[in-house]
């Protein structure tokens, strides 16, 4: 008789979880429906309606089941445990608490700098599940539901799957690392603005002729006044929020980096899994008739 036991090798207990193939399948397939529900109106006629909040439901409704499928998939590709997806809901409920401290006010949101570490940790599929169920949270939380939140959710979730690929995450650790997470969340702060302006752009008419949405003119005309829409309306705002996520990396993220390798380093999320002889008593063989003494 064997039973199952699970390595904790050392050499292992500090990599993010790594992409098997069935989990990038569903990344790239929900990065294909989230490109498509972001650019569409791009493309669409002057005829073609293009309010967002009748695609939302639709978005929402493939969203889900393709963010199910993600965890599935990447449970299936790393022989992961229900640990794995414990630490991912007391992450996400962290995430969606600290939202309200700074939502509202200059762009300050410090749920940013929680999303980058958390995507270098855990790797990029998780990441991006938990980026996506932390915005889905904190909806919830702050009554912030309405046909943005699909959106939304795909947008954090890219931010935190863009963490779990920068390089290194065996080799570059210290000061080196924290100032590469501080880089990264200076630009996906601005680029994750960028994607939701883009969101709320294509519905807003009469801003002026130079920033806003013409449907059914050219790509790269729509292009030029978008990128004037952005420099006039939100720089500002991601300015608050990129600066904030630089300055809570560096100043809280060699304490969090060490929490958060300590607790998958605990929970052996990447261990694998061998078979080891059981330790308990092998079951007693049946008498056979005539040998108990019954005379049968």
């Amino acid at each position: 008789m064997t039973r199952p036991v699970r390595s904790t090798h050392p050499a292992r207990s500090t990599r993010p979880v790594r992409i098997g193939p069935r989990a990038a399948a569903a990344l790239v397939l929900v990065t294909l429906i989230g490109i498509a529900a972001f650019g569409w109106p791009l493309l669409a006629d002057r005829q073609s309606g293009l309010a967002h909040s009748q695609d939302a439901p639709w978005l929402f409704a493939a969203l889900l089941p393709l963010l199910v499928a993600v965890v599935v998939a990447t449970i299936a590709d790393n022989g992961m445990d229900a640990k794995a997806v414990a630490m991912l809901g007391v992450l996400a409920a962290v995430g969606a608490a600290l939202r309200p401290l700074g939502a509202g006010t200059a762009g300050l949101e410090p749920m940013f700098f929680l999303m980058v570490l958390s995507g270098r940790v855990l790797g990029p599929g998780f990441g991006f599940v938990l980026g996506s169920v932390t915005m889905f949270a904190s909806a919830l939380l702050t009554g912030g539901v309405g046909p943005w939140m699909p959106f939304q959710m795909l947008a954090m979730g890219w931010f935190s799957l863009g963490a779990g690929l920068l390089p290194g995450p065996e080799r570059l650790r210290g000061r080196a690392e924290l100032l590469m997470l501080a880089a990264y969340g200076f630009l996906g702060s601005f680029a994750y603005g960028t994607v939701m302006n883009l969101q709320g752009w294509v519905i807003l008419q009469g801003m002026g002729q130079g920033i806003s949405f013409h449907p059914g003119e050219p790509v790269a005309a729509n292009l030029a006044r978008f990128v004037a829409y952005c420099l006039a309306t939100s720089v500002g705002w991601d300015l608050g929020r990129a600066v904030l996520t630089v300055v809570l990396t560096l100043a809280l993220g060699a304490i969090l980096l060490k929490a958060l390798r300590r607790a998958t380093r605990r929970a052996a999320f990447d261990a694998p899994v061998s078979f080891a002889p059981g330790t308990g008593a092998e079951p007693e063989p049946a008498l056979e008739k005539g040998t108990n003494g019954s005379g049968g």
